[in-house]
Parts: C-alpha cells; sequence; structure tokens
C-alpha cells in the first residue's frame, strides 16, 4: 500500500498516526483502567467473601449496618431533590437571563469543587456546633444540628448542589431562549414554557446530573465525617460505618459495605451508560428525519 492511500485512510479515521501509537495508547489506557479499578473492585469482592457468603450476609444484616445504609439512603432522599430544585434555578438564571452578579453566583456554583470537603464541614461546625455562632441559641430550643442527622444532610447537600447545575448551564446556554421566546409570543405562561419547552430539551442533562449528584450524596465522607461525630448506629452512613469496621480489624464486614457501595457505583455507571445510550440514539433519529418541505400554500 502506498505512502500516500496509507495518508488517506488515517484520515478517515480522524487520525495520521501509525498504528502502533493508537493501539499503544489503547492498551496504556486498559492498562491502568485494570490496575487502577477492575483489581480494587475485585480485591473489594475478595476481601468481602473470603470466609463465605453467610458472613458476608451477616455483616449487613448487622444493627449498625442496617443504621448506616439507612441513614445513607435517607440523606440521599433529602439532599439530590433540593440540589435538583437548586440546580435547575441556577442554571434556569444564569443561562438564560442577564442580571447583575450573574458571573459571582456562577462562581458560588463551582465554590464546592475548590473548597476540601472536611473545611465544608469545619465550617458547619463552626456555625452551627455548640461553641459556634448559632450554638447557643440551638441549644437554647434543643435543635440539634452537628453530631445529628440534619448536620449530615447540610454537609451532603453543600458538597453535592454543583454536580445538576452544572450539568444544566452549558446545555441550557447552547441551547438558547428561542424556544421560549416564541412560546411566550405564543400566549404560553412562564409554567407553560418550562414544563413544555425548557424541561423536555434539558431532561437526558438533568437525569444525568442527578444520577452524579446521588452517587455523591451516597459515597461522600470528609464533611460527613466532621459533623457527624461518628456515633454508632446514629449519625454513622456507609463510608463511616467501613472506616470503623476496619479501624477496628473486621476486615470482611468492612469490605461487605464496602463492596455494596461499589454496587451502588456500578449500578450507577449502568444507568449512566444507559442514558448516554438513549440520548445518542435520540439524537440520531433527530438527525436522520427528512427535512421538512413547505406546503403548496405556504410556498406561495
Amino acid at each position: 500500500m502506498s505512502a500516500a492511500r496509507k495518508t488517506v485512510r488515517r484520515a478517515q479515521a480522524g487520525t495520521t498516526e501509525a498504528p502502533w501509537v493508537r493501539w499503544t495508547l489503547t492498551a496504556i489506557a486498559l492498562l491502568f483502567m485494570l490496575l487502577f479499578l477492575v483489581l480494587p473492585l475485585a480485591a473489594v469482592a475478595t476481601e468481602a467473601l473470603r470466609k463465605g457468603v453467610s458472613a458476608y450476609l451477616e455483616a449487613l444484616q448487622e444493627p449498625d449496618a442496617w443504621s448506616a445504609i439507612r441513614l445513607t439512603l435517607l440523606t440521599a432522599a433529602v439532599a439530590v431533590p433540593l440540589n435538583l430544585v437548586f440546580g435547575i434555578a441556577a442554571a434556569w438564571a444564569i443561562a438564560k437571563f442577564e442580571f447583575r452578579g450573574k458571573a459571582l453566583l456562577t462562581t458560588l456554583v463551582d465554590l464546592p469543587f475548590a473548597v476540601s470537603p472536611v473545611v465544608a464541614g469545619l465550617i458547619y461546625v463552626l456555625v452551627f456546633g455548640a461553641q459556634g455562632w448559632l450554638g447557643p441559641w440551638l441549644a437554647a430550643h434543643d435543635i440539634k444540628i452537628i453530631f445529628a442527622v440534619p448536620g449530615i444532610i447540610l454537609a451532603t447537600v453543600f458538597v453535592t448542589f454543583p454536580f445538576i447545575a452544572r450539568e444544566l448551564i452549558p446545555l441550557m446556554q447552547a441551547q438558547g431562549t428561542d424556544e421560549e421566546q416564541a412560546a411566550i409570543v405564543l400566549g404560553a405562561t412562564g409554567w407553560q414554557t418550562f414544563w413544555r419547552v425548557t424541561l423536555p430539551n434539558i431532561k437526558w442533562g438533568l437525569i444525568y446530573g442527578v444520577i452524579l449528584c446521588n452517587a455523591r450524596a451516597m459515597g461522600e465522607f470528609g464533611a460527613v465525617s466532621v459533623v457527624s461525630g461518628h456515633i454508632r448506629g446514629q449519625t454513622n452512613t456507609m463510608p463511616l460505618h467501613v472506616e470503623v469496621l476496619y479501624n477496628e480489624y473486621q476486615s470482611v464486614a468492612a469490605f461487605a459495605v464496602a463492596s455494596l457501595l461499589a454496587i451502588l457505583a456500578l449500578v450507577t455507571l449502568v444507568i449512566k451508560s444507559f442514558i448516554e445510550w438513549r440520548h445518542e440514539r435520540e439524537m440520531k433519529a433527530i438527525a436522520e428525519l427528512p427535512p421538512e418541505r413547505p406546503t403548496p400554500a405556504a410556498a406561495s
């Protein structure tokens, strides 16, 4: 095969590099995934089942483990809907309107990405702790936030609130405001415009953001560790319960709970991949639609 023909074939494939370069990069990527993703997951499963299935199930049925599972699910069930409302509102405001403070709001959305989760937890302790700014007032009214479930939820909300907004902002900016303006001109109200125009256009990005937010909410450790107090059976989420069991040399129980977290992560990835596949399939179907031809009356 001539050099010119090889160049043409490489250009058609989207690259001008030699085949060995492509195979080398692919091998490096696969090796990296094997070492840092597949092997750790396999190690977790192996250690969790090291003493048999009965020991594995017994570790998951232990009361403290059930309490940690329930608290993790409760935290995600509260944090994700709150972030859903905030994410849609923030993305709508940033992408659809011009106002003073827009750049500041965009920066604040990214704040949890820049601040360490441990620092976020310490901030909540400073505000709501017994010696904090609002601590005496909360104690006088018998309201517990730090070392209680409300503090865990607040810390989780803070850490996870950028995920949905950050998925929606670029999507809404790319779509523009033409369709919303057309709906309003035709007499639609604000809510009708949102439910019938905006929401269908952002549904895939919204679902994707919710999945990422839920995964982070269930796996959060740093901020929750600071505000929880590590009270067994009360304020330990699944990641905290894994740490407690491992520090007590209950390795099988620790890896059993960790395997449950890993299973939830894998399920999240499967759902994410399915949604991406559905979205690509829908976009491909739209792209393959024949262009509309003008009717004779419209042409005249």
